[in-house]
């Protein structure tokens, strides 16, 4: 008998034993009692603070901590929205005086870039996902731009910095079923053209290095100005073409009409 009452206790036990649910700052998350209906009384709490109560008239009695206000009992299961650091740690569900404990993990996912998230082209850099809260079991992978494969780390190392490293990168965080991700926008400036410049500008960069002592720009801004008066001399052309064409016919017409 007594091994009877020892078996079926630890049934119980089990059957009542709980979930390990996750979230991340912001989100919506719903817990679930662990029950698919009751007949006297249902009621939530956080530790030791009252959240919801329900008994069998559908009478509901509420908590007065500030969890109350982001969070509503919804199918036996509670939904808790705008997750907050400070909602993490125990939540019970009593259903019909049974007890069903459960935890719930609030994590913080962080994404930064050194030195910025504005990169130059073939310089280096480094991502980094860090997690704040018991992430313990939980894997932290980044996705770069144009790719599906995910690098299995929570920093990468970008030496050099190439053009594909340019824009939306993902740091994806997976703790058991649940998947968080957390976006990461990089613009990596210079090209093939700008490095061109930058070698002539280099090659060419004091009044010494140029014709007649005038710098590279100068001899730009001079190129610009003739090819501007090239411009306006073709328009004047053919404006004056353009004209004497109409005297000549305005003189005709006058001419057959006096005649």
């Amino acid at each position: 008998l007594f091994t009877v009452i020892i078996f079926f206790s630890v049934l119980g036990a089990l059957s009542a034993a709980g979930e390990d649910f996750f979230a991340k700052v912001g989100q919506k998350v719903t817990l679930n009692c662990g029950v698919s209906s009751y007949v006297r009384s249902l009621q939530w709490r956080h530790i030791n603070d009252l959240l919801h109560s329900v008994d069998q008239r559908g009478f509901p009695r509420k908590g007065y901590v500030e969890l109350v206000q982001r969070s509503v009992v919804r199918q036996n299961n509670l939904e808790i929205f705008s997750v907050r650091e400070t909602d993490a740690g125990r939540f019970t569900c009593f259903a019909d005086g049974t007890r069903h404990n459960h935890s719930l993990v609030v994590l913080s996912v962080l994404v930064s870039v050194q030195p910025s998230a504005v990169l130059e082209l073939n310089n280096e850099a480094t991502l980094r996902c860090e997690l704040k809260g018991q992430h313990r079991g939980c894997e932290v992978k980044w996705r770069s731009p144009n790719t599906y494969s995910l690098t299995n780390t929570s920093t990468v190392q970008l030496k050099p910095v190439k053009t594909s490293h340019n824009g939306a990168w993902e740091c994806i965080v997976t703790c058991g079923r649940n998947t968080f991700s957390e976006p990461l926008a990089i613009t990596v400036q210079g090209n093939i053209q700008l490095l061109g410049m930058k070698t002539l500008v280099y090659i060419c960069g004091t009044a010494n290095d140029c014709p007649l002592g005038l710098s590279c720009w100068m001899w730009f801004v001079i190129g610009v100005c003739c090819q501007c008066g090239m411009l306006l001399i073709v328009c004047v052309t053919v404006l004056c073409k353009c004209i004497k064409r109409r005297a000549v016919f305005e003189e005709r017409r006058s001419s057959n009409i006096y005649a």
